[in-house]
């Protein structure tokens, strides 16, 4: 049966960590635009004409990931945070699926980007080793534009300033930078990196790196590995390419995963295997010093990760809960309550993956891979979560499932 048509057994909700080498090895990645149109959504709300309003407007983005062809959803975000459907617009390219991924078919965090900077909607198709640029009018997006990812199975973006990276998952693994300008992203010549990791072109989820970020003002880039346990930091140059070689670091907990970090800079990692959060400080060489140790939060499976101001959410695929994490002025993290749960999980909310903080940090959006959902919540004073919306009607995980938000 091909893999693409199978259905995923119970058996394959839990996560198998497989262990994956480190295979020294260079490449050159050759990159070229492939198509430049302005699109016109599939489906929308009212007529074609342009908006003359720049950048993103109250909005949650939605990338559903299909197989055949994947989409943006897009919905309008009210002021009481409830979500409104505003249309669907095609990438170009098409959706991934990672070997036997339990409930997330990417298995990564930062899929979906919106950088306010140059009001650009970045997002990875998977399956057609491309990304796609839309520049954002409100809640319209135009001037759709596709380029070569650099690699296998692109599944995380970082931004910093006007440059972007893209992760690939499949194969030795890789990052490759590209300028972002008026017209799209642009290769970046010479900035092509690869991992090093023993990865087929679709990868095992267990195995695939988890995510890439940039530390705060853009001086090193960071790419978790999961299954090899590391944490691998490039110290950026000034011309916006990394150093040639990593800094290899060993993670201080299991399945290292998602990465966000606090106001004063510190890196905090989500690692799957027992459900912890790691704080790190990053140095200029590439190596990081643990902060503070694995923080458990009583949870299964703690694989994303993000921050509203003092507060972080963690999402639980495993038994589809919301930790919710506070720090206080000295940056030590705890939990915001001692159960671990800042929201309990519904029959409408099964299979908890990717999620966003909108720019005000009012409120955070929940991806529910398993129900095909996306759940809006109201932040309050204390870090409580009140659930004000749920979004319906959008690809549940079978063959391959949503994932990527953001939210503005």
């Amino acid at each position: 049966m091909s893999r693409h048509t199978r259905r995923r057994s119970k058996s394959q909700v839990r996560m198998t960590i497989a262990g994956a080498g480190i295979l020294a090895s260079a490449a050159v990645a050759t990159t070229v635009a492939i198509a430049s149109a302005g699109e016109v959504p599939r489906t929308h709300e009212g007529a074609t004409t342009k908006s003359a309003k720049a950048g993103a407007d109250h909005a949650v983005f939605v990338q559903g990931n299909e197989l055949a062809g994947n989409t943006i959803r897009v919905f309008k975000r009210g002021e009481d945070g409830k979500l409104t459907a505003s249309g669907t617009y095609a990438t170009g390219g098409k959706g991934g699926d990672q070997v036997d991924a339990p409930t997330d078919s990417l298995a990564s965090q930062g899929s979906l980007v919106y950088d306010r900077g140059s009001h650009l909607l970045l997002a990875v198709n998977a399956g057609s080793g491309t990304v796609t640029s839309f520049r954002v009018e409100g809640r319209k997006l135009t001037d759709r534009r596709v380029v070569r990812s650099g690699g296998d199975f692109p599944s995380s973006i970082a931004v910093s300033g006007n440059l972007a990276y893209v992760m690939n998952a499949g194969g030795a693994g890789s990052v490759q930078g590209f300028k972002i300008t008026a017209n799209g992203l642009k290769p970046l010549s010479g900035s092509y990196r690869s991992l090093g990791l023993k990865n087929d072109k679709v990868p095992l989820f267990s195995s695939s790196p988890g995510q890439v970020a940039f530390t705060p003002g853009g001086g090193e880039l960071v790419i978790t590995t999961k299954s090899a346990n590391t944490i691998e930091v490039f110290p950026m140059r000034r011309d916006g390419r990394p150093a040639h070689r990593a800094k290899v670091n060993d993670s201080a907990g299991g399945v290292p995963f998602a990465i966000t970090f606090d106001k004063a800079g510190r890196m905090l990692v989500a690692e799957a295997e027992k459900s912890t959060v790691s704080t790190y400080k990053v140095l200029a060489d590439g190596s990081v010093k643990v902060v503070q140790k694995p923080l458990a939060n009583g949870q299964n499976t703690l694989c994303w990760l993000e921050r509203a101001g003092d507060f972080f959410y963690g999402g639980n695929t495993g038994n589809s809960t919301v930790t919710g994490y506070r720090t206080d002025r000295h940056g030590r993290l705890a939990l915001t309550n001692e159960v671990g749960i800042a929201t309990p999980p519904s029959a409408m909310s099964q299979g908890v993956i990717d999620l966003a903080v909108t720019q005000d940090e009012k409120f955070l959006y929940v991806q529910n891979g398993t129900s095909g959902t996306v759940d809006g919540f109201r932040i309050g004073r204390n870090g409580s979560l009140t659930k004000v919306t749920t979004a319906t009607g959008l690809p549940t995980f079978a063959e391959s499932g949503m994932e990527g938000i953001a939210a503005v």
